[in-house]
């Protein structure tokens, strides 16, 4: 029978395993299905803290409620009764004079509308005006693997990219937005330029796509995100995948017929199919393939530190009506943003008590100095970031400090061509090894749970032509 083995079980492992089962269901077919995953948890970077009455996600704590993905999957696992909303309300940017209010009717900080742009808080009279050029000036040049800061700037303007709109996709994708390509982030950007002629008119005619929900982008779960990856693992469990957890992959070894997994715990399993669900510095290690490192180097990644503070105060403390900031340049606070938890998201704080989360990157020049605090110290930092932008002095009663230290992927301006070449490389060396997972195809959990399917349906395609 074929045996088919992921290694990684994060969101796109498991999404892989379900999408197979799926399909063998459908054809009234069977294989062996494995999945092996190094911590003791599956999840990855995605995995829900309960302290107390409080509700803390280390790593992704929602999901895009816009990708048309998502919902089929939560129906089927029964999850649709255990979503919530966001809470909808102001965001900010932290800039030398203070909290600025981000534009309501604005994606990702780019304008919707003229009122829009002209309510700016973060933007002078001049950078408005030149932002009106996205209105007149024809796209001509630019494509998807152009960079998204020289795109956004060459019909917005510099002011309002680096004011308001830089800090906002910061927020989102590690890196600067010149190092970043318009495919790897938002590519239909270029599409609205391209049809309507202007980057804010696009996003102007899809305004429901976006603001429908009033507002509410993004969904969790009653018991935190970590409720989607416990319904996948029960579901592709009793569907018969064999799970190893707390077990590592040590070394793949291609055989005549197909791979040999050497486990950590000893144990050797044979494959017919071989799913690298990993990070790419894992991938590396695992096919110890100097044919493949020069792609593999040039698969980048940053780090991020995650700071939760709990408070006994009530959130309606907060001296704000809105839901978080993000510091600009120039500011004395040490964090690169702040959610303000239990607004957004109440569900995380039973009796709405002040839960707070401040983020601190390795693009943060204070960076190299933070990932060398411990705990402790670093909730004193979180403290004087709070202080100094909110004024709350109040002793935190819960704490929760979360290092990804080099695992987060941050894609480039030729990160496409390099995910190219190694698939190319694979193919030709490694034929029925497939690459998976936010390393290469997408960092959002939509995207994840895409790449799992498309993998599905890799395998089922080529075992039938296999099989023909």
């Amino acid at each position: 029978m074929t045996t088919i083995v992921v290694i990684g079980g994060g969101i796109t492992g498991l999404s892989t395993l379900y999408y197979l089962q799926k399909e063998l269901k459908l054809r009234h077919q069977e294989m062996n299905l494995v999945l092996i995953e190094a911590s003791e948890t599956l999840g990855g970077k995605i995995r829900t803290v309960q302290n107390g009455e409080f509700i803390m996600e280390t790593g992704a704590d929602s999901i895009v409620s816009r990708k048309t993905n998502v919902a089929p999957l939560l129906e089927e696992l029964q999850l649709t009764d255990q979503v919530v909303y966001n809470a909808t309300g102001t965001s900010f940017i932290y800039t030398s004079e203070g909290l600025k209010k981000i534009p309501d009717e604005s994606v990702f900080g780019i304008p919707l509308s003229l009122r829009s742009l002209a309510e700016s808080e973060l933007v002078s009279a001049e950078g408005k005006v030149v932002a009106l050029k996205d209105y007149y000036t024809p796209n001509e040049t630019f494509t998807r693997d152009d960079s998204l800061g020289e795109f956004l700037e060459a019909f917005l303007g510099k002011e309002i990219v680096q004011k308001q709109i830089a800090p906002v996709i910061s927020g989102v994708y590690s890196g600067d937005l010149h190092d970043l390509t318009i495919a790897s982030t938002f590519p239909y950007l270029l599409d609205y330029k391209n049809t309507y002629g202007s980057i804010m008119g696009g996003l102007a005619e899809n305004k429901q796509k976006y603001l429908g929900a009033g507002n509410k982008k993004f969904i969790s779960f009653k018991g935190g995100v970590s409720a989607l990856i416990d319904a996948l693992e029960d579901t592709v469990s009793q569907a018969g995948a064999e799970i190893y957890k707390g077990t590592a992959a040590a070394k793949l070894k291609k055989l005549a017929d197909g791979y040999e997994i050497a486990l950590s715990n000893g144990e050797k399993l044979e494959a017919d199919y071989v799913v690298l669900s990993t990070l790419a510095s894992s991938a590396k290690e695992l096919l110890q393939d100097p044919h493949l490192n020069e792609d593999f180097d040039q698969l980048y990644t940053k780090s991020l530190i995650s700071v939760y503070l709990a408070f006994d105060i009530q959130d309606e403390e907060l001296p704000y009506d809105g839901t978080g900031f993000i510091t600009g340049k120039g500011t004395h606070l040490k964090c690169d943003a702040c959610t303000w938890t239990s607004r957004k998201w109440e569900h995380t704080s039973e009796n709405k008590r002040l839960l707070m989360r401040l983020f601190y990157k390795s693009s943060n020049p204070h960076y190299e100095e933070l990932i060398r605090l411990t705990d402790d110290e670093l909730k004193q930092v979180g403290m004087e970031d709070i202080n100094r932008s909110l004024g709350i002095t109040a002793e935190p009663v819960s704490c929760e400090v979360t290092k990804w230290h080099d695992d987060m992927p941050n894609y480039h301006l030729k990160h496409r061509q390099v995910v190219e070449s190694l698939e190319h490389k694979l193919k030709d060396s490694y034929p029925n090894v497939i690459l998976a997972g936010c390393s290469y195809y997408g960092v959002g959990i939509p995207d994840c749970i895409a790449n799992g399917e498309n993998t599905a349906g890799q395998i089922m395609e080529r075992n039938q032509e296999a099989n023909t």
